[in-house]
């Protein structure tokens, strides 16, 4: 089909109608094939490519599920509250409040109001990271050729910015992410090991505590030996649920834990919001 002019770059535009390609959000979210919630429920439902990234605002008491689907996907994933972005994920907090470096199942994404974003609701990998934040382009450019987002090797704070700015924030309003599925541990003497992917299939899902802004970058982990940019694809779904109330056994897992979520009910209390 010819392209060389208005006309006919519009036909071709309108004839990849309803076409899919292995990595795309599928609109409506609807239309995906096997949705993992009640029917209708499903918000969100995208494939997300390696080197690539997504974003969105989901209201308070929606569940997110990222899926590793042939295993070498990694998640870096920033929140931020969604009408008030100066409040946002605190890795630091996130880690030293529960008194643990290691996401997975029970664990809470915390502000640094002491107020709980998310929850980890379930987690089917286990190999995760809160330690060493995203790439660089630098980082990237040194070791790949190239780090910019158009480029074969993108570093994810690069992406990360795109995603940021489509959401009215700034390079300055980046905090250290999350990375989901692409995991370390801290050896005795300090320094890091890198344990990478527990394979194809592997699975995390979130509570949103408050409606929240949403970034994932899918790049690399900084802390992966190979010389090569291995990045997979990633599944993203996302549907209508509740969020975490008194008496849910995570409200009480622990004291820290039960603080961070009276924090975060007396705050949408007294906004009129819960």
């Amino acid at each position: 089909m010819a392209t060389a002019t208005t006309y006919g770059a519009r036909d071709h535009a309108r004839a990849q109608e309803g076409a899919r390609t292995e990595a795309m959000p599928v609109v409506p979210a609807t239309d995906w094939p096997a949705p993992p919630c009640e029917a209708g429920h499903l918000l969100w439902a995208e494939t997300v490519a390696g080197g690539n990234y997504t974003h969105r605002v989901l209201a308070r008491g929606t569940e997110l599920r990222l899926t590793d689907l042939r295993g070498d996907a990694c998640a870096h994933l920033l929140l931020y509250v969604a009408d008030r972005p100066w409040e946002r994920l605190n890795v630091a907090d996130t880690v030293k409040v529960q008194w643990n470096a290691y996401l997975g199942e029970g664990r809470l994404l915390l502000s640094d109001q002491g107020r709980v974003l998310a929850s980890v609701v379930a987690d089917t990998s286990g190999r995760h990271d809160a330690l060493c934040g995203t790439s660089t382009l630098v980082r990237n450019t040194r070791r790949y050729g190239d780090g910019t987002p158009q480029s074969a090797s993108p570093a994810g704070r690069e992406l990360l910015k795109l995603a940021a700015a489509k959401n009215g924030l700034e390079p300055r309003d980046l905090p250290p992410s999350l990375s989901f599925f692409q995991g370390v541990r801290v050896r005795e003497d300090g320094s890091l090991d890198f344990t990478g992917s527990a394979g194809p299939g592997g699975s995390v899902t979130l509570r949103t505590e408050q409606d929240v802004t949403v970034l994932i970058a899918n790049v690399p982990h900084p802390a992966d030996p190979r010389e090569e940019y291995v990045s997979t694809p990633l599944e993203v779904l996302a549907w209508r649920a509740a969020p975490t109330a008194p008496g849910d056994p995570l409200w009480d897992a622990t004291p820290e834990g039960r603080r961070a979520f009276l924090n975060t009910a007396g705050f949408l209390s007294s906004r009129g919001l819960a």
